[in-house]
């Protein structure tokens, strides 16, 4: 685990957003977290890890958040209204 604790802190696009707005949202506007962060919040019911790595690097990498759900990160507009928004979302891409 802590070995995937380390590769998500190499780029945590860490959305800390509480739902997810089809509102444009600047890198500048995201709030990071760091590993030591996320890893204190594995575990809570209002957390949701989502990882939205590129579909090539997802297979090639044998490194995975347990729990993570895999969505697609060039169709945020078909998954981004289905979590609910009062869970805390967690991006990640490494």
């Amino acid at each position: 685990m802590k070995h995937i604790i380390v590769m998500v802190v190499a780029v945590i696009l860490g959305l800390f957003v509480v739902g997810v707005s089809t509102v444009a949202v600047t890198a500048a506007d995201v709030p990071r977290i760091t590993k030591e962060e996320l890893k204190s919040m594995l575990g809570n019911p209002d957390l949701i890890v989502l990882d939205v790595r590129s579909d090539s690097d997802w297979q090639a990498s044998n490194r995975k958040i347990l729990g993570a759900v895999r969505e697609n990160p060039n169709d945020s507009e078909s998954w981004a209204g289905k979590y609910p928004k009062t869970k805390t979302l967690v991006l990640y891409c490494a």
